[in-house]
């Protein structure tokens, strides 16, 4: 039975003003599996307009309540967990593994939120007036536009939100037109269950087509203060460059090339299970995942074979299935774009060790590659798929070179049994984050999580994600008369 949705608009559900609905396919199958009302222009203004009107009461609400409300949240997502696996089955092909961790990592932010309503809201500063008590206080914005992705849906909707919500502001959202259930309208309906007030949260879903319609509305809104956005580097740089324009500030988290650094004193066994997991996560549909492995010469052909015939080994297909490990892509263009970097790479010489081949409409299977070199497309350009390449280096120095010769700057892993040589190395790799001992694929709720270069800029998480979105004002309060000299 296919599933119908309207946007949610001032807490009710509601049907675009025009009345038109899109299709949300499945993209394992190819079906429809839900139809939502596809919001346009005048949608997205009657969705600030109610988050506008909701600012002032959600603002002023007690921490206590709002605490409640996001700890309760975060206990409902949890209940919930077999209904957001079946959903993300069918509406982005995610295995059941991955959904069950973004509804776990999803319920942290919110319980993390919860905890930072209770963070100060300001400090004491020195002052050389006489008297004078100075203050810097951190407010609510007001009105904040979200952009979600359909990847990790549950998590990326829920970090989209969170934050805003909890310090005070209201909230539009504009989830993804491949996933508009669930990093959209289903956390709206989790948040409405626990208590959430009409209009704090409000989400607009659109047709493809008129994506970059309703992005500029949502973001020229006068009303609308401060933009957030996770998403490819493409689009992200669309978005800052439009709020740049209306003079708003925006995080961005953007896209990656990460790559995983494996020295020669590294576990191979330890290595092979970090990179695999790094690479082939929710078919490399992660901004974190390893699209490029350095390993060092002595060990990369061991490596490499042993990666091989672990990635061969990885079930794939039928997300519904409990055994799958290997979903399908998002859509089949999306597959066609994997088979294609890697059949450019295999005729400019690189040697094909593990999966490849043609696309199967949205599946591919997991494939590595070792030979690439820079003239290959697949060597610069986000793979966003089941594939990963080998690269063999000489030293620490080449590594760290080939690491850093990229536009992006997301997250990067060092493997090797030497922690201070592993943190020496990380000191030196130009990245948002970086993991020792570890895989690239890590998010915590409390964490500083961003990239730089065209990874994007700003963070999300914790007191990072605080100070993005409130507004710190200086504040007086004179002891006594002042005396002026006219």
């Amino acid at each position: 039975m296919t599933i119908k949705r309207d946007l949610v608009i001032g807490g009710e559900d509601v049907p675009a003003l025009d009345g038109r609905t899109t299709e949300d396919l499945n993209p394992y199958t190819g079906e429809v599996y839900a139809v939502v009302a596809a919001g346009g222009a005048a949608d997205v203004t009657r969705a600030v307009d109610a988050a506008q009107q909701a600012f002032s009461t959600w603002s002023t609400t007690s921490p206590g309540a709002r605490r409640r409300i996001f700890l309760k949240a975060a206990d409902i997502l949890e209940s919930r967990t077999a209904e957001a696996v079946a959903l993300m089955a069918e509406e982005v092909g995610g295995v059941a593994g991955w959904a069950q961790f973004n509804v776990g990592l999803a319920a942290g932010m919110l319980r993390d939120a919860a905890a930072s309503i209770g963070q100060p809201l300001g400090e004491v500063l020195s002052t050389e007036t006489e008297g004078q008590l100075s203050l810097a206080l951190r407010e609510p914005v007001g009105v904040v536009a979200a952009f979600a992705p359909w990847n990790a849906p549950i998590i990326l909707g829920t970090r989209s939100l969170a934050v805003p919500l909890a310090v005070g502001n209201t909230v539009v959202l504009k989830p993804s037109e491949d996933a508009p259930l669930s990093c959209g309208l289903f956390l709206a309906d989790v948040l409405r269950e626990a208590g959430l007030p009409a209009g704090a949260l409000n989400v607009v879903t659109n047709a493809p087509a008129d994506a970059a319609e309703v992005a500029r509305t949502l973001i020229a809104d006068k009303r609308v203060r401060v933009v957030n956005f996770t998403g490819s580097t493409r689009v992200g740089r669309i978005i800052g460059m439009t709020a740049a324009e209306h003079v708003k500030p925006a995080v961005l988290e953007l896209g990656g090339k990460n790559a995983l650094l494996v020295l020669e004193d590294a576990d191979l066994d330890y290595a092979v299970n970090a990179a695999t997991f790094g690479a082939f996560h929710n078919a490399g549909q992660i901004c974190m995942s390893a699209d490029r492995l350095l390993v060092h010469r002595s060990v990369a052909e061991e490596f490499t074979a042993k990666l091989a015939a672990k990635a061969a080994s990885l079930p794939h297909g039928d997300p519904t299935d409990p055994g799958t490990v290997i979903g399908p892509l998002i859509t089949a263009s999306a597959a066609q774009r994997v088979s294609e970097l890697v059949a450019d790479a295999v005729a400019a010489g690189a040697s094909l060790r593990a999966g490849g081949g043609d696309a199967d409409a949205s599946r591919y299977p997991a494939t590595v590659l070792s030979g690439v070199t820079p003239d290959m497309r697949i060597f610069t350009e986000e793979i966003f798929g089941p594939a990963v390449t080998v690269t063999t280096v000489d030293d620490d120095e080449q590594a760290i070179a080939i690491a850093n010769d990229t536009d992006y700057g997301l997250t990067a892993g060092v493997i090797t049994e030497d922690s201070r040589r592993g943190l020496a190395i990380a000191r030196r790799l130009r990245t948002g984050i970086v993991h020792v001992n570890n895989q690239t694929v890590d998010d915590e709720p409390q964490v500083p999580f961003g990239g730089v270069k065209s990874s994007g800029y700003g963070r999300f998480g914790g007191r990072w994600g605080v100070e993005a979105f409130t507004a710190t004002r200086w504040v007086t309060v004179a002891g006594q008369h002042n005396h002026f000299p006219y």
